[in-house]
Formats: C-alpha cells, sequence, structure tokens
C-alpha cells in the first residue's frame, strides 16, 4: 500500500503531477484544516496564490465521522445532503438540521480567523485547483465544487494524494479535470494513508497562510 510520510510529502508529489499548470494564472484552494498543508506544497510548485476553502463536514449525530452531509462557505451556506445515508442511519430533519447549523457556526468563526477582514481571493475567470488531503465519501469535495462553481471560475480542478474510487468516479462528472496519485479499493480511511495524520489547528492553519502571503 502507498503511503505519505506526511501531508506536506503528499503535497510535493502532487504537485508534480499538476506541473502542466505552472505559468497558468491559477488559484490554489486548500479545504481546512487538512488540505491546506497539501495545497500549500501545489501552490509553492506552481507559483500560484494560495487561500482557504471553508467547508465542513455534517457527521451523523452519533457517529461523528460518518458524513451525512457537508456545508460550505458561500454569501448563502450550500448544503449537500447525503441521502443514502441519512435514511440507513434514520437521522431526523430536525436532527440533521441541528448538526448542519453547528457546522455553519464553526464556518463563520473560521471565517473570523482565517480571513481576519480581508476578501477570499478572487478566482472569476482563473484555474481553481481544489486540494484536499484525501477523499473517502466525497461529501466534502462536493459541497466545495458547488460553492467554487459559483465564483465563476474558468476552470476547476480537484487534487487529492488519495481517493476512494467511487469518489472519483462522482466527481469527474463534475469538474473539469481531476488529479489523483493513488486510489485503493477498498479504503477504510484517509489517514492509513500517511505516516503522520496529526489533527491541525487553527494556529496551523495562521502560520501556513502567513507563509504564503504577498
Amino acid at each position: 500500500m502507498m503511503r505519505f510520510s506526511d501531508r506536506s510529502e503528499a503535497g510535493r508529489q502532487l504537485a508534480r503531477a499538476l506541473e502542466h499548470y505552472r505559468g497558468h494564472d491559477v488559484v490554489v484552494l486548500g479545504l481546512v484544516r487538512g488540505g491546506l498543508p497539501v495545497a500549500a506544497e501545489v501552490a509553492t510548485h506552481l507559483q500560484a496564490p494560495l487561500d482557504v476553502m471553508l467547508v465542513r463536514k455534517i457527521g451523523v449525530p452519533w457517529h461523528q465521522e460518518l458524513a451525512m452531509g457537508a456545508v460550505v462557505d458561500g454569501n448563502k451556506p450550500i448544503v449537500v445532503r447525503e441521502e443514502e445515508v441519512i435514511a440507513l442511519a434514520r437521522v431526523t430533519e430536525a436532527q440533521f438540521d441541528a448538526a448542519c447549523e453547528r457546522e455553519i457556526a464553526e464556518i463563520e468563526r473560521r471565517k473570523e480567523v482565517y480571513f481576519a477582514g480581508r476578501a477570499p481571493i478572487n478566482i472569476a475567470n482563473r484555474i481553481a485547483i481544489v486540494v484536499d488531503d484525501g477523499i473517502a465519501t466525497g461529501a466534502t469535495i462536493r459541497a466545495a465544487i458547488e460553492g467554487i462553481s459559483k465564483r465563476q471560475p474558468a476552470r476547476i480542478v480537484v487534487a487529492m494524494p488519495v481517493a476512494s474510487p467511487e469518489a472519483l468516479a462522482s466527481l469527474q462528472r463534475k469538474v473539469d479535470e481531476v488529479c489523483c496519485l493513488v486510489s485503493p479499493q477498498p479504503m477504510h480511511s484517509v489517514g492509513s494513508f500517511y505516516q503522520e495524520f496529526p489533527q491541525l489547528s487553527d494556529d496551523d492553519v495562521m502560520r501556513v497562510l502567513a507563509a504564503h502571503s504577498d
């Protein structure tokens, strides 16, 4: 099984696979928190600006790791529902709505911290490369894609070191290009493909953003 030493090493490998975008008008967007260190390596290699994408998984109340949807930041938050998971877990509408509101509140908190009053980088008519550290079900990245589409980029590219075949198949119908280094079957967890896979903090995010600021 292919494993990466950490997110930065995975990002350097991913950056080489995206070499054909060097010299183009690109903005790299990292899904926070875990996708940002990967995205930072891509942005460095492509000499492109780096920004964050605020999106949150909506977990089943009694099994938070199981995504029943996701929500992405925007003028009006965009919610993506995983109807099959909601039905199988017997989650009520009230339970879903409550979980969704909690994640929207966390997005608002992070927006205040990460952007600190600045506007997100404009991606209109530019190539948006959206980066995560790995994709299992794809609910979070699909929400991100919907949010990015409303910002009218010229092209949407989704890139990740590892993803399930099912997630890749669903993404290829929604974006212009998908770049993935490894797609195992079965795929149990993203973290199992990294030797080091720590939880990241707001401070970690701010350090990465500061290192890539103008």
